[in-house]
């Protein structure tokens, strides 16, 4: 049986770039650690269908052109099978053509970009070789909206969107769930350091919608929040869950207590089968064992080696791995079900909801589990 580049009959080799040295090592860094957990697992187990998965790396600093470089390296010098791990938005969009035209599978993007979602991709150019995880923020943004009107009852949305890319996508799968519900919605769009918040928030005040989306990153989420704060808003705030961290509740927790609830998602859970999950990755984690990007690169791998499982006996090509990821859905061992069928590449369908919460832990409470966008919004005309 002939088989893809990178595969032999006795290993298969995937690799990426990543940053793992600077500032962004920190979250390179136990991404690797996790991947290359996950197939020492695999491998000490023998492997998938008797090949050893062996993990190359190289170091791109968080910069586009050492990025493009590595993909090239890898994809037509050494020629690897796969991706597994893509980090981070510039070397993402910097690749991604090259790699739609190429064919190579990519599994998991350490990013949200829009470029990545896709509703129906038939062809590799069209996205079908890529199989993206993590939240993409054009899914959430509609997440977001259905948790406004399955778990609130929200009948109108106000959304203060930054002119970033986080922000934009956001605002994109907000207005497109808005549509599809027929449910009004005005978008408010700001600075990216949401210097001209206020504006955005004597809007929202005036407009009095049952709910809001702050649809921003971690750098102006909290002026926002602390901007509606002070015009005396007291509406009920939902955000990404790049926003569900401690520091970021430690800024806003002053000024929102008793106003208004803010809520943000969440995608992974350690609860029941899941923490039984960690215990069993931990084991091979080390140093790494509770370190949030060190899980999501054994994600990654874990899903990579799912769609290998699926092809034993049979020869592995890129086609036939994207037929495997295809299939049937995929349990995120942290996480919820993603499901590639028929070309959807949406990232996590299953998010949770997180309550601001002085008292917890992370600042942050659980306060309804991981749920698709149909669960949520069941029964709701």
């Amino acid at each position: 049986m002939e088989q893809a580049q990178g595969v032999f009959e006795d290993k298969i080799i995937v690799a990426n770039s990543a940053a793992t040295t600077g500032i962004f090592a920190t979250t390179g860094d136990p991404l690797n650690a996790g991947i290359r957990a996950y197939f020492d697992m695999v491998n000490a187990e023998g492997g998938i269908d008797g090949r050893q998965l062996i993990f190359l790396h190289e170091d791109d600093a968080y910069e586009q052109g050492r990025a493009q470089t590595a993909l090239r390296h890898f994809l037509r010098e050494r020629k690897v099978f796969a991706y597994v791990g893509h980090f981070g938005a510039p070397a993402v969009r910097a690749t991604l053509e090259e790699i739609h035209a190429s064919g190579m599978p990519v599994v998991y993007f350490a990013t949200g970009i829009g470029e990545l979602y896709k509703e129906k991709a038939e062809t590799a150019m069209d996205g079908a070789c890529c199989f993206p995880i993590q939240p993409i923020y054009i899914t959430e943004g509609r997440v977001m909206v259905a948790r406004a009107v399955g778990n609130f009852g929200a009948r109108s949305i106000g959304v203060i969107q930054t002119m970033d890319d986080t922000g934009k996508d956001l605002g994109a799968g907000v207005k497109m769930a808005c549509e599809k519900l027929d449910l009004p919605c005005e978008i408010f769009q700001i600075r990216a350091d949401a210097w001209d918040a206020d504006r955005a928030a004597e809007g929202i005040k005036a407009r009095q919608p049952d709910f809001v989306i702050v649809a921003a990153a971690q750098a102006a989420a909290p002026e926002i929040i602390r901007t509606l704060a002070a015009h005396h808003v007291r509406i009920p705030v939902f955000t990404t869950y790049l926003n569900m961290v401690l520091t970021l509740a430690q800024q806003i927790l002053p000024v929102t207590e008793g106003m208004f609830p803010v809520y943000a998602s969440g995608w992974l859970n350690y609860e029941e089968e899941r923490g039984k999950n960690l215990e069993a990755a931990s084991e091979w984690l080390g140093d790494y064992a509770m370190n949030t990007y060190a899980h999501c690169g054994w994600i990654g791998a874990h899903f990579l080696c799912e769609g290998l499982r699926r092809l034993k006996g049979h020869a592995v090509t890129w086609e036939s791995f994207r037929e495997a990821m295809e299939e049937r859905p995929i349990m995120n061992p942290f996480g919820g079900m993603i499901d590639y069928a028929r070309g959807r590449r949406l990232g996590t369908q299953e998010m949770s909801m997180w309550k601001l919460d002085g008292k917890a832990l992370i600042g942050w409470k659980e306060v309804d589990g991981l749920r698709s966008i149909g669960e949520i919004l069941r029964g709701i005309a």
